[in-house]
C-alpha cells in the first residue's frame, strides 16, 4: 500500500518545481519562438531569419555570433583555470578558512552587476584610470587597456568566476578522501592523483560551472559596451528587443540553439572523462 502512495507523494512534492519550470522557463521559451516566427502581419513567417541571413548582412552577424562564442569560451576557460585550484585549496582547508574564503567570494556577488562593471571601467581608463595613474606616477608609459577584447573578457571573468568556483568547491568538499589515499598508497604521484582521481570526480561541478559561466558570458551586453568597445550578439539582441521585438527574438533563438549545441558537445566530453576514470 505504501509503495502505491509513494509515486503520488513524489508527484505532489514535485508539483511546485514543475509549475516553476513551466512558468519561468518553458513559457518564456515559447514566447521567444512565437515572436521569432511571427511576421508583422501576425502570421507565421521566416522573414526575420531571412533578414539575418541575407547576403548583405549574413557575414556581419555570423562574425558577431562567432566573436560572442569566442569571448564566452575564453572567459569560461580562464574562469575554470582560476576556479579549480582555488576550489581545491578551499576543500582542503580548515572549516574556518573555508568560511572566510567563501565570504570573500560571495561579497563581489552582492554588489550590483552594473556598478562592478563601471568600477572596472574607472580602473582601466587610459587617461584617468587607477592603473594608468599609478604607472604615470612612477614614470612608466600608460597602457591602453580599455576598449580592448582583454578588458571585455576581464569583466566577464570578474563577474562570473564565482559561479565557477561554487559548484566545483561543493563537489570537491564531498569527495571521498579514501579514493585519494588509495591512489597514493598504490604509488600514484600528485599529478596522477589530480588527473586520474580528483579531476574526473569533480566533473559534475566543472560542467555545472562551465554552463553557469559560458551562457551569461555569450549573451552579456553591458560589459562589452563599457569595457570592450566591441559589439557582440548580446548588444544586438538588447537593441533589437527594445526596437524590434520579433527580430530580437529571432536573434535570441539562434543564440540559444548555438549554446545548446555547445552544451551537448561539452556533456559528451564530460561523459568521456567519466568513462576514462571508470576504466
Amino acid at each position: 500500500m505504501n509503495k502505491r502512495k509513494l509515486p503520488i507523494g513524489a508527484a505532489l512534492l514535485n508539483a511546485p518545481f514543475t509549475l516553476w519550470i513551466a512558468i519561468f522557463v518553458l513559457a518564456p521559451l515559447v514566447l521567444v519562438a512565437y515572436f521569432a516566427f511571427t511576421g508583422n502581419d501576425g502570421r507565421f513567417s521566416l522573414e526575420w531569419f531571412e533578414y539575418i541571413f541575407h547576403p548583405a548582412r549574413r557575414e556581419t552577424y555570423l562574425r558577431m555570433f562567432g566573436d560572442s562564442l569566442l569571448y564566452g569560451a575564453t572567459a569560461t576557460a580562464i574562469s575554470l583555470l582560476l576556479a579549480f585550484p582555488l576550489a581545491h585549496f578551499m576543500a582542503q582547508s580548515k572549516p574556518s578558512v573555508q568560511r572566510v574564503l567563501m565570504l570573500l567570494i560571495m561579497v563581489p556577488m552582492w554588489m550590483n552587476f552594473l556598478i562592478a562593471t563601471i568600477a572596472w571601467q574607472s580602473i582601466l581608463e587610459y587617461n584617468s584610470g587607477l592603473i594608468n595613474n599609478l604607472l604615470a606616477a612612477i614614470g612608466l608609459p600608460r597602457l591602453r587597456m580599455i576598449n580592448t577584447p582583454g578588458a571585455a573578457i576581464l569583466g566577464m571573468v570578474y563577474n562570473f568566476v564565482p559561479f565557477m568556483i561554487l559548484p566545483i568547491y561543493t563537489v570537491m568538499a564531498r569527495l571521498n578522501v579514501q579514493l585519494v589515499e588509495a591512489a597514493q598508497d598504490l604509488g600514484a604521484s600528485r599529478w596522477q592523483v589530480l588527473r586520474r582521481v580528483i579531476v574526473p570526480l569533480s566533473m559534475p561541478g566543472v560542467m555545472s560551472g562551465i554552463v553557469m559561466v559560458f551562457v551569461p558570458s555569450v549573451s552579456v551586453f553591458f560589459i562589452n559596451d563599457r569595457l570592450g568597445g566591441v559589439r557582440l550578439i548580446g548588444d544586438v539582441i538588447n537593441q533589437r528587443v527594445l526596437n524590434e521585438t520579433n527580430l530580437g527574438a529571432a536573434f535570441s533563438l539562434i543564440l540559444m540553439l548555438m549554446i545548446l549545441v555547445c552544451m551537448l558537445v561539452l556533456n559528451r566530453m564530460g561523459d568521456r572523462e567519466k568513462g576514462a576514470f571508470v576504466t
